[in-house]
């Protein structure tokens, strides 16, 4: 992900093949999934997500992240990462994020609002 020109963050979302055959999640594009993404992808497949934890921490960039993220010396990145759950606990998604650490910091649970 950018804003302009300059990397931001990167964020990869891992699926229950079972649950995503035959949808646009598994086509191998970046963002295939179209408008609402994967969560609107998982609703139709009747797996609504219903609340999220995600968890972030600190730790120094491996060479890749330094060269894909253009970060400047010195610069931590941030690790998200989110289990997303349907009403029923049941995991549908897990996914990871690093990201440029001057922009980010969180960790919460929260309901998908209607």
């Amino acid at each position: 992900m950018k804003d302009g020109k300059t990397p931001t963050h990167t964020l990869t979302s891992y699926y229950i093949p079972t649950d995503v055959e035959g949808t646009p999640l598994v086509d191998p594009t970046v963002g295939p999934a179209g408008r609402g993404g994967g969560f609107a992808v998982l609703t139709l497949q009747g797996l609504e997500p219903d609340h999220i934890t995600e968890s972030v921490y600190g730790r120094m960039p491996t060479p890749e992240e330094v060269t894909q993220l253009e970060l400047p010396a010195g610069e931590p990145v941030m690790i998200l990462k989110r289990c997303t759950y349907t009403a029923e606990h049941r995991v549908i998604e897990f996914a990871r994020g690093v990201h440029a650490a001057s922009r980010f910091a969180w960790t919460y649970t929260f309901t998908i609002p209607d």
